[in-house]
């Protein structure tokens, strides 16, 4: 496949601003569908699980390929792999990796609301990866849409200077299509829902003009060759003004928006279009960031089918007849079916059983996955998501994704013994599956924690358990997760002795326990000048030290923001082992940090709420109630939008109340912000 014909694109947006919608359109005006699947019915193909289906919501990123001819007469088509990533905050994992591993993005707006809160946490989300974009404003046939609007807010709160490709032919009821500024035609859908061009009308050639300057203007200010042509009063030809808008999108200084109406099939064709146009094909973008693990150097690592293989392994889907489905982005390389990869972080040989090609939940067969393709590889019992796999020859590690931390959880007793057995295994599987998910037993009273990202993230994870593994556990009431740290620096010395077996097992090591700014994770290491210690106590200090900061300090709950540096080691040849060095080292810093000014935290949540303008009042009193902190009030056409910080704690139920006091009008989401000190509870030092 020639790499300038393949996009790899991601769908990205607010919940409900019509991402799966308008991807059904895209699959159906390719060919990939015969039908159009719609989100209302539960029929989206893209929306394959059965809660997505009942909730009508999406909950996984499914991906698909699907081919497209700019022109009917093209000889070859664009291969374009598509992501249709989920809106809702507490499923912030599948948009993080899906990003990761994707070359471009359309953002989708709504042409009510404008920019959302979930907008702009995927926004930083990809301009972290630094992933050009181009926007779609749909719903322009709703009451209240408004295009101009939409851009003004996408300038104000993302950040970015917009540039509008088209305008539309009305609004609201009296949506009738758009025009293209860059051919300066109207475009129409008939019954037959096909994009038909037309000239321009006259009542529409003013409006027209205007923005047709404006795009010339705001896209001179990036060209030089539209800037020269301009100042000469030349005539700016389509192609040229395609070129440069290419050049402004991939440097990810312009963002051109479309606009269109999706549920009505009006303006789908000309965004595919625009894909192919605008976002990059895979040797396009910044070769992906790599570090030779021999070597001990960063590298960068070119997109060339013809080099070694080097992929990334983004996510892992369970399927109970193949067995661990990764999903895999080629980089470097190709990886053939039958033959064997090596995971580079693992240090491990893995066989490449069979390798497919996804469309929502369905597949078929490839024989090979090169440079730039998105495939599913089956075989892999080892890899997890994140991994590197590649060759033991070239060993380069590709970065990581960072995932937030959980911050509620709940319990899960099951009903019988065996069931315990079974339910533990199920959870390791989904722990697997989903970075932002963990599970834990509870030391002191036997239980299971399972841990997530908010009420619905945690909601969908035990109906799966116990509707499509049929297993019958009861779960308790959300609990939050707190954090604990420290507030002084204490060092201290620690001595263990202990026989074993008639074997005396000695350890002594000095360290220093201090508090790190909030946010900046935990700090390990190790100033100690001992030459004579081996590597092996030296990595059963640091497990000790790990697994003490897992383990908490005063209440079990996970340390944040420490900073431990062990600054001496007293070693024996005779009795040093690793026991006894990994046991010492726990009791040094359990020691130290109880001692050291403990501090509880507590998750501190940001809040967006949409409220209709009458319910204001009621809404923001609700917020405070609970111990929240309104930070600032923006007035749209349908209401007002709060925006406010709460403590996680006080937050259960709030659904309930806001529906309450708006009847069922007002509408909220919720994700993690920071963590805040609280009092630490009587009696505990």
């Amino acid at each position: 496949m020639n790499l300038r014909l393949m996009r790899n694109i991601g769908i990205m947006a607010h919940i409900d601003a019509g991402k799966t919608t308008t991807t059904e359109r895209i699959l159906f005006y390719t060919g990939k569908s015969h039908r159009i699947g719609e989100v209302d019915d539960g029929e989206a193909i893209m929306d394959w699980m059965e809660q997505e289906q009942e909730r009508g919501i999406t909950i996984q990123s499914a991906a698909t390929t699907t081919y497209w001819k700019r022109d009917p007469a093209d000889r070859e088509a664009y291969q374009i792999t598509i992501i249709d990533t989920p809106g809702h905050v507490d499923f912030t994992a599948e948009v993080e990796r899906s990003l990761r591993v994707l070359d471009g993005a359309v953002a989708i707006l709504d042409a009510v609301k404008g920019v959302e809160p979930q907008t702009e946490t995927v926004w930083r989300q990809a301009e972290r990866y630094q992933v050009p974009c181009i926007g779609y404003v749909n719903k322009m046939d709703r009451a209240g849409a408004d295009f101009y609007q939409v851009l003004d807010s996408v300038k104000e709160k993302l950040g970015i200077e917009t540039i509008a490709l088209q305008i539309p032919l009305g609004s609201e009821n009296a949506f009738e299509g758009i025009i293209d500024l860059i051919t300066m035609e109207e475009i129409r859908f008939d019954e037959s829902e096909q994009a038909l061009r037309s000239p321009l009308g006259a009542e529409w050639e003013a409006p027209a003009k205007e923005w047709r300057e404006k795009l010339v203007d705001t896209l001179s200010g990036v060209s030089d060759a539209v800037t020269e042509k301009y100042l000469a009063g030349e005539e700016l030809e389509a192609p040229l003004l395609q070129r440069e808008l290419r050049a402004a999108v991939l440097a990810r200084k312009l963002l051109p928006v479309l606009a269109g109406a999706s549920r009505r099939n009006m303006g789908v064709q000309p965004l595919i279009d625009a894909i192919v146009d605008y976002l990059p094909a895979p040797d396009e973008v910044k070769p992906a960031a790599g570090h030779h693990v021999k070597k001990e150097e960063d590298i960068a690592v070119p997109c060339d089918p013809q080099g070694l293989p080097l992929g990334l392994v983004f996510k892992i889907q369970n399927d109970r007849e193949a067995g661990s489905l990764c999903y895999v982005r080629m980089y470097s390389g190709a990886l053939k079916s039958g033959s064997a990869v090596y995971n580079i972080g693992k240090r491990r040989r893995e066989r490449v059983n069979r390798i497919l090609r996804m469309h929502s939940n369905k597949s078929e067969p490839l024989d090979s996955l090169s440079a730039g393709d998105i495939g599913v590889v089956i075989g892999m019992k080892l890899a997890q998501t994140g991994d590197t796999i590649g060759s033991e020859g070239w060993p380069v590690l590709l970065d990581k994704m960072r995932f937030p931390q959980p911050v509620i959880s709940v319990s899960l007793e099951p009903r019988t013994i065996s069931e315990g057995e079974k339910l533990k295994e199920i959870l390791e599987i989904l722990a697997k599956e989903d970075p932002t998910f963990t599970a834990r037993e509870n030391e002191e009273t036997g239980q299971l924690i399972i841990s997530g990202m908010g009420e619905l993230h945690l909601d969908v994870l035990v109906t799966k358990i116990l509707k499509d593994y049929k297993l019958s556990a009861r779960a308790g009431n959300p609990q939050v997760t707190y954090r604990e740290s420290v507030s002084k620096t204490v060092e201290r010395e620690e001595h263990f002795s202990r026989t074993v077996a008639g074997k005396e097992n000695t350890a002594g090591l000095s360290l220093k326990v201090e508090p790190l700014p909030r946010g900046s994770g935990n700090r390990y290491s190790c100033t100690a000048k001992n030459k004579s210690v081996p590597e092996e106590i030296a990595c059963a200090i640091e497990r000790g030290i790990e697994g003490a900061l897992a383990s908490g300090i005063a209440l079990g709950y996970p340390c944040i923001d420490v900073g431990v540096t062990v600054t001496a080691i007293d070693y024996s040849e005779q009795s040093g082992s690793e026991f006894a060095f990994e046991a010492c080292a726990s009791m040094g810093f359990d020691n130290a940090a109880r001692v050291a000014g403990p501090v509880l935290l507590e998750p501190i949540m940001a809040v967006d709420l949409f409220s209709p303008k009458e319910s204001v009042g009621d809404v923001i009193s609700l917020v405070t109630q609970r111990g929240g902190q309104v930070l600032s009030m923006d007035s749209k056409a349908g209401g007002d939008q709060i925006r406010a910080s709460a403590p996680m704690e006080k937050m259960f139920g709030f659904m309930t109340a806001l529906r309450s006091v708006s009847q069922g009008r007002a509408a909220f989401t919720m994700e993690f912000s920071h963590f805040e000190k609280r009092p630490v509870p009587h009696g505990v030092t």
